[in-house]
């Protein structure tokens, strides 16, 4: 090791209280100061000297090496060169060279900071010191010319710069720091940086003042994120509203908007509309956008916390985009902020970006571009080709293409915990002509995230906590083995979705002949272990996922005993967002039987896939769509899923086998109507 940086972070500050975690950019400032060494090319580590746990996490986070300072070097009169002295001690390195850089200043340019070190390195200079050129005259307080005589003051462009110190970074040979144990030693070189990366920050106003200036100095960044969350007025408006006669509203939008968002979905982005107002207009461009809105809302942070804590999201992957004052609480929740560039001045302050269209003018449309970018597929090229296996077998029943469209009716959770109804829906689902149930299995005290165990539901038995009504409404093995039972007498499979390794154990004790994944659990590495040790067929739902996640859940699960199932999980499915032909898609890059599993009211989708290809179909159902529960809605009725189950089985005949011939019936015709000529 050549070069080492080393950045002093403690965590008192007399200006402005833990300094060293204000956000600009909406990125810590040690983290800027971290980035900017890594960045360097010729610093080959990074190490941050501090006294505070959180700023030492954040270091971690952000790729550096923590030495943890001692309390006798933390305190307010303790030098820089002290910190780095014991950082090398600590580290019983002895580079080269040894560069001191401090997090008050947030616009440090990585290329800076290597031209510095090239200096050092190259015997131009001992120490070098970064300075900000000027031609500044400077004056006493008694009104005596400091660096000018007053009496004779040379033109601007005659004088030749000095340079003011700005404490961005030093960069000194660790020997000459060790004999004279300051950083100005030999011969002392000062390397020029820009005024807009000048600026030092000691109290507040100096914070501001970067904040400010932080989206018009750093550099675009791909803004990969897993969640865009925006206001509607000011941002997908021009927050300008026509009014009519009648007192109705109208607003101005941008079509390039919706083809932004829908490209953010097709790429597994989540999208949602957070608006202050109870409004139609909102209402209705969110439909037209196909994404979900909370309108009405008082108090939007503690909303958003609670919406992305529901969605299992990390806010430090979710983009806010905002243009008011009401904006600044959910901001402050997420690691994206983001500002129209005609949005309130704090606001911009406090945006990691602000963006260069204003709302209604394209604003939606820009981010959704940044965003999607940083999300590319991976090249047609680069897919991997996969052999083709035939079908998989489940029992006594092949699952694949060219054998009878394997049927699901999916029960889930829709029993409600009652037993009765459970054995009510397994006759729904043979009587109609399923080939097999499904149920939902999970270890409430696991699954059910800590802080939502303790809220309080109302409930169809009354009101309880949540981690009550979700173990209330679960099975277990005297009811599964009831469930066994009478399907065998049925003449149908039953399986479930595992939801932790828990509940794979507790379903391979109950012999069940496939274990399915559930699109929620495609990213759950270490379920996906314990499926594939079990050695069964395994069925992959692939909602909600990109083709880098399913990749991953593919590597892990092998692809001999896999059967894959198209699905969108939006409950219940708008038409739009079916992507059917995704279907095709799966089956040639994975090479594997390939099924749908659908989420829409009424047959026609459902149908349309096995039309695709789609080898077998699963559907919720239910007893009555209006019952308790939160998968009632977007589940098929005995009647329906009757039809549905008609309707493959007339499909599957009229799909034939793809050999043009005459058929028996058109003989007669033939014979009657055909007119041949030469």
């Amino acid at each position: 090791m050549r070069v080492l940086a080393v950045v002093p972070a403690r965590g008192g500050s007399a200006g402005v209280p833990l300094k060293n975690l204000a956000l600009v950019g909406g990125v810590p400032l040690v983290t800027r100061a971290v980035r900017a060494c890594l960045r360097a090319e010729s610093i080959d580590q990074v190490v941050v000297s501090t006294d505070h746990e959180v700023i030492a996490e954040t270091a971690r986070q952000a790729g550096a090496v923590v030495v943890e300072r001692p309390a006798e070097l933390s305190g307010a009169t303790a030098s820089s060169e002290s910190a780095v002295l014991h950082a090398l001690d600590a580290l019983g390195a002895e580079p080269e060279v040894v560069v001191l850089v401090q997090c008050t200043s947030a616009f440090i340019d990585p290329a800076d900071l290597s031209a510095a070190v090239r200096r050092v390195l190259d015997g131009e200079a001992d120490a070098v010191v970064s300075g900000l050129p000027t031609h500044e005259f400077l004056w006493t307080a008694a009104g005596a010319g400091v660096n000018h005589d007053p009496a004779v003051r040379p033109r601007r462009q005659d004088r030749e710069p000095q340079f003011r110190e700005n404490g961005a970074f030093y960069v000194m040979r660790t020997a000459g720091l060790r004999e004279h144990g300051h950083r100005f030693f030999g011969t002392v070189a000062v390397q020029p940086v820009p005024a807009r990366h000048a600026i030092e920050i000691d109290d507040p106003e100096d914070l501001e003042l970067v904040r400010a200036l932080a989206p018009f100095i750093d550099q675009p960044e791909p803004i990969d994120v897993d969640c865009v969350i925006t206001d509607f007025d000011g941002v997908h408006t021009d927050d300008r509203a026509y009014v009519d006669s009648d007192g109705r509203e109208m607003v101005l939008v941008s079509r390039s908007d919706g083809m932004g968002v829908s490209l953010l979905k097709r790429s597994g982005v989540k999208v949602l509309v957070m608006s202050t107002e109870q409004n139609p207009v909102v209402a209705a461009r969110a439909r037209k956008l196909g994404v979900p809105v909370l309108q009405g809302l008082a108090d939007k942070r503690t909303v958003l916390r609670d919406w992305l804590s529901i969605e299992g999201l990390d806010p430090a992957r979710v983009a806010y985009v905002g243009n008011d004052v009401n904006d600044l609480g959910p901001m402050a929740e997420v690691g994206w902020p983001i500002a129209t560039p005609d949005a309130h001045p704090r606001v911009r302050a406090a945006a990691r970006v602000v963006l260069t269209r204003p709302g209604g003018s394209g604003a939606v449309r820009e981010l959704c571009d940044r965003v999607v970018a940083a999300r590319p597929e991976p090249p047609a090229a680069e897919a991997r080709v996969r052999p083709h296996f035939g079908p998989v077998a489940i029992g006594d029943v092949l699952v694949g293409d060219g054998e009878p469209v394997y049927v699901i009716g999916e029960i889930g959770i829709n029993h409600n915990g009652d037993l009765d109804l459970a054995r009510r829906l397994i006759d729904v689902a043979a009587d109609a002509g399923c080939q097999a149930v499904k149920f939902q299995k999970r270890t409430p005290a696991i699954c059910v995230p800590e802080e939502q165990k303790g809220q309080i539901r109302q409930t169809p038995w009354g009101e309880m906590t949540y981690l009550e009504y979700k173990e209330r409404t679960e099975f277990g093995r005297d009811e599964y083995a009831q469930i066994a039972k009478y399907c065998d007498e049925r003449g149908l499979h039953w399986f479930a979705s595992p939801w932790d390794v828990p509940s794979v154990e507790f379903l391979e004790e109950m012999d069940v002949p496939v274990h399915k994944v559930a699109s929620a659990s495609v990213a759950d590495h270490q379920l996906l272990r314990a499926l594939a040790a079990t050695g069964k067929p395994v069925i992959l739902s692939t909602g909600m996922s990109t083709l880098a996640e399913i990749d991953a859940a593919v590597e892990i699960l092998g692809t001999e005993k896999l059967i894959m199932m198209h699905a969108t999980s939006t409950y219940p499915l708008p038409p739009e967002e079916a992507n059917l032909r995704t279907i095709t898609t799966l089956k040639e890059r994975y090479g594997v039987p390939v099924g749908y599993s659908g989420h829409e009211r009424g047959l026609q989708i459902s149908l349309a896939a096995v039309t695709l290809g789609a080898v077998c179909v699963e559907r919720h159902i239910t007893l009555d769509r209006t019952m308790w529960g939160s998968d009632h809605a977007a589940s098929l009725e005995p009647a329906g899923l009757e039809h549905l189950v008609r309707d493959i089985r007339i499909i599957e005949q009229a799909m034939g086998d793809g050999v043009k011939r005459v058929f028996p019936g058109e003989e007669a015709p033939k014979s009657r109507l055909r007119r041949v000529t030469v």
